[in-house]
């Protein structure tokens, strides 16, 4: 990805003090105290108005879709006022804000108020209107910067060599930190990803999370850091210095420097498509830069984007290149699934990969801020919300829920199945909302977990009672869920299941149901990740580790294709690691139900982690036969016993109520037992888990072996040397039955009896 910079037309006579984007204009304003409209070709459109004072910054009205263009923007000035003016040129009001200088002005991302700090230590929060609410907060440095909290409940500001995050309620507390060996000149703090950019006087600029834990900072650069600016869907930034803009990673690194002849690059302003960006100069100059050679690549396709317009689709295998060239620049594209997506300002075009001819084409209403695709639906996210489509450009659904906020939504707040969708709530973090891809309405209850997650991730192999999801927390835990469950309204869903800590991402197999992880500097995959759910013993020996302490700090995986993972480091480098191509073969294998094929290629591997994947997978499809041959391979003699104890059972109902205690689910056996009406069978199973309280109460509702019940329980005691019993119930129902062993054990056999008689019981085959 580089930034394709070029120097604008038009020309201030002084310092251009701040600049914004509305639509496709972009307003500058200057120390020659005027305010002018230029196109992004960089050609003078006019001047909008003159002022009375020089101007120090510019921030327009937060607006979020095209149909409904902001028409109001805020300017600070050097003589301590602050203007509304609309976009006319008009001043609507004019405000004694500060003593001195007014540095920086910011709207909330809602546009219900205005922040504004200023050469005297102040930071001020003002109405819509331009009426004082509130004096947020006084230090004895003349404040730089300042930025809103994604949530507008907070406001980051500098303040000498610190940065302060500074919350909106009286009685919260203050963060604050020495974020660089210099004064502090810019910060901005990003909606959709939370993270904080700052650059200072000491010629790094630097990354931060929300709570102040510094994520990235750059070697020491030729000048002090005068200017940084997030792109909107907080994918890149871009910081600038004396006559240098540098376009950078989410995570720090640099994809490219551009050399700028206008001195010290004083404000940056971001397109609302993230497509281009425009610099301001102190020798008055602009300069207009397009983000491109933005590639996204997925098995041996390779898409690139050459030009503004020009689209290049490379198969590295069958060494073919083609060219796609479109009317209108290209904001969004995005490649998978045998399908290549890409919207520009006013049409989406989906290519088959098979055929790049024949698009399917239909009109946007809006700009589309964010692509995912699945193997059956993709996901368009814009301003007023997301939509769901089929690779005809048929529109399905638009999932929607009260509080719903589209611009969070990015890669690590919403996650497309095949059959579902999963998203964080933004109103509630702690919250992830299961929706019907081809209804959009909300299945079953939502995922809530106990800390605010920051990320969210669907499986897309198998049918939806497979779909699970994992998710990473604020702790950088990683847990994976059980959807399909959820989704299908059972009442009795497992909780979600903590894989690792320290996670900095996680990936679902593409191809598959492998889950990649990088955690506490290793890479994880777990082969069959569904054990959890089957038979939490075995998740350690279905995981394969690699030892990765290079990758860095907060390394990402780009893709997980087959048996490849790719990361990215820290400093953007990409690596390329393999894993076994026998765990692959045994889902193709498994997926066709050819059990003594899988048996055979387990045999054929000699690899333990194989066969356990193998025997949690038998257990999963309820292939006993399969499962007992695997749990022998790897020497677990508990579980093979369990095994055959299971096979002897002669009831389909009794072996998947024995299954379901395998899987830790007691309440789901209970209820399969007591439906088929092996009402003893359900009484010896809590017999057998010491539910004491809960057997006899079955026994006496059904008012039967309440006396085998009272037996069981008397050897108990005498086990434990406890010869007293102390329980009430059971010195209750003890007075009044009487206990014969002999007719107890006959009426045992009579029930097992009475079971193997039943229509179709036989032992399993």
């Amino acid at each position: 990805m580089r930034l394709q910079v070029t120097p604008g037309a038009f020309k201030h006579s002084q310092y251009v003090t701040g600049c914004g984007w509305v639509g496709n204009e972009l307003y500058t304003c200057s120390d020659d105290k005027t305010v002018h409209k230029v196109s992004p070709d960089g050609e003078d459109q006019g001047k909008v108005t003159d002022l009375d004072s020089c101007p120090t910054d510019l921030h327009w009205f937060p607006s979020g879709n095209k149909r409904q263009q902001s028409d109001q923007f805020a300017m600070s000035c050097s003589d301590g006022t602050l203007l509304l003016v609309l976009r006319n040129g008009r001043v609507e009001k004019k405000v004694e804000a500060h003593k001195g200088a007014v540095i920086s002005l910011r709207w909330s991302n809602e546009g219900t108020a205005i922040g504004t700090a200023g050469e005297d230590g102040v930071v001020k929060i003002w109405s819509r209107s331009g009426m004082l609410r509130s004096t947020l907060a006084t230090v004895d440095s003349s404040v730089y910067s300042l930025s809103w909290s994604p949530d507008s409940n907070q406001i980051a500001f500098t303040c000498g060599k610190e940065i302060i995050v500074k919350p909106l309620q009286p009685q919260a507390k203050q963060l604050q930190w020495k974020a660089h060996d210099g004064t502090v000149l810019r910060v901005d703090w990003n909606p959709v990803n939370g993270l904080i950019v700052s650059g200072g006087e000491d010629r790094k600029y630097k990354v931060w999370d929300g709570f102040g834990r510094l994520m990235f900072q750059s070697k020491p650069l030729e000048f002090a850091i005068t200017a940084a600016a997030w792109s909107p869907n907080g994918e890149l930034f871009a910081v600038g210095m004396y006559d240098s803009i540098r376009l950078c990673d989410r995570t720090g690194w640099t994809y490219s420097r551009e050399h700028v002849p206008m001195g010290s690059v004083s404000a940056i302003a971001w397109s609302s498509d993230c497509t281009q960006l425009a610099g301001a100069g102190a020798n008055g100059s602009l300069v207009f830069g397009q983000v491109l050679d933005r590639r996204e690549e997925w098995q041996n396709i390779s898409v690139l984007l050459k030009d503004t317009n020009k689209v290049i689709v490379h198969d590295i295998l069958g060494e073919m290149e083609e060219e796609l060239d479109f009317r209108d620049r290209v904001i969004n594209l995005s490649v998978g699934y045998g399908h290549l997506v890409v919207t520009t300002s006013l049409q989406c075009c989906i290519y088959s990969l098979q055929n790049l001819n024949t698009p399917h084409i239909f009109d946007l209403k809006e700009t589309v801020n964010y692509i995912q695709l699945s193997d059956k639906y993709m996901l368009m996210v814009d301003s007023v919300g997301m939509q769901i489509y089929t690779y005809e450009g048929r529109p399905v659904a638009s999932p929607k829920f009260q509080g719903m906020r589209a611009e969070t939504l990015n890669s690590s707040t919403v996650a497309m199945g095949s059959e579902c969708l999963a998203l964080i709530d933004h109103a509630d973090a702690k919250v992830v909302r299961i929706f019907e891809a081809s209804t959009g309405k909300e299945l079953g209850k939502p995922i809530s977990h106990v800390l605010d997650v920051v990320s969210v991730s669907l499986n897309r192999w198998g049918s939806a009672a497979h779909r699970k999801c994992v998710i990473i927390d604020r702790n950088r835990d990683l847990y994976v869920c059980p959807v399909g469950q959820a989704a299908s309204g059972k009442d009795s869903v497992p909780p979600p299941f903590k894989l690792g800590a320290m996670c900095d991402a996680a990936t679902w197999n593409t191809d598959n149901d492998m889950l990649a992880a990088i955690m506490d500097g290793k890479l994880i995959v777990w082969y069959y990740p569904n054990v959890v759910f089957v038979d939490r013993d075995l998740v350690n020996q279905v995981k394969f580790t690699k030892e990765a302490s290079d990758l860095g700090k907060d390394p990402q995986i780009l893709h997980f294709h087959g048996t490849t993972v790719t990361v990215r480091r820290s400093d953007g480098t990409k690596l390329v690691s393999g894993v076994s191509p026998y765990p692959t073969a045994l889902y193709g294998i498994v997926q066709r139900n050819m059990w003594e094929q899988a048996i055979q290629l387990c045999r054929y591997v000699k690899d333990a982690t194989l066969w356990a994947c193998l025997a949690a997978m038998a257990l999963a499809d309820k292939e006993l036969s399969t499962a007992e041959v695997a749990f022998a391979a790897i020497d677990e003699v508990a579980k093979l016993q369990y095994v055959l104890s299971i096979k002897d059972i002669p009831t389909v109902e009794g072996r998947n109520a024995e299954l379901a205690l395998w899987r830790r689910r007691p309440e789901e056996a209970e209820q399969l037992l007591l439906q088929a009406g092996l009402v003893y069978r359900c009484i010896d199973m809590h017999i057998r888990l010491f539910h004491w309280d809960r057997a006899l109460e079955l026994a006496v509702h059904h008012k039967t072996h309440v006396d085998t019940v009272l037996m069981m329980r008397e050897r108990y005691m005498e086990a434990m040397g406890r010869h007293e019993e102390t329980n009430p119930k059971f010195k209750q129902y003890r007075e009044g039955v009487e206990i014969d062993h002999d007719k107890i054990m006959a009426k045992i056999e009579q029930e097992k009896e009475k079971e193997a008689s039943r229509p179709g019981a036989k032992p399993y085959q």
